[in-house]
């Protein structure tokens, strides 16, 4: 069964975070994937966390363009995240932007609404688990700001 509990995470903490099974993008296929990090997207857009990201829609594209490749490469598919920025380098890139520990779970709910579609779709739960226990484990590296 499913499980997307989202781990309490605080600032300084980098917990092993196992990159997801390949299975998960070979079943998905590239362009669900991306339909998936464009709907991830979309709700931040009118989440609490849209601050966040850009406002330019130039600029919200690239950021969503950027996000789907490094997922798609982290899950074992083409790697056009380091084809096009080189190193992921992620904690860095996101050292400019103020992450606490409710945006993270924020950030997170969002993919656990998207998610259980994907078990309709004939996704295997246990690829589906091992994408969001990545997510889950690798976004409290990214907390950068104590919660208010």
């Amino acid at each position: 069964m499913l499980s997307l509990t989202i781990t309490p995470g605080k600032i300084g903490e980098f917990p092993p975070a196992t990159k997801p099974h390949p299975g998960f993008f070979y079943e998905v296929q590239e362009e669900r994937f991306r339909e998936l990090v464009d709907d991830h997207y979309e709700m931040i857009l009118e989440s609490d966390i849209a601050n966040l990201f850009p406002v330019d829609d130039e600029d919200f594209y690239e950021a969503k363009r950027h996000a789907q490749d490094f997922l798609i490469q982290i899950c074992g598919g083409p790697n056009y995240f380091e084809q096009t920025r080189g190193e992921a380098r992620i904690v860095g890139r996101h050292a400019p932007f103020r992450i606490d520990e409710e945006g993270r779970q924020t950030w997170l709910r969002l993919y656990s609404y998207l998610l259980p579609d994907l078990i309709e779709e004939g996704i295997s739960e246990e690829y589906i688990q091992s994408f969001w226990d990545y997510l889950d484990k690798h976004s409290i590296w990214m907390i950068n700001t104590p919660s208010r």
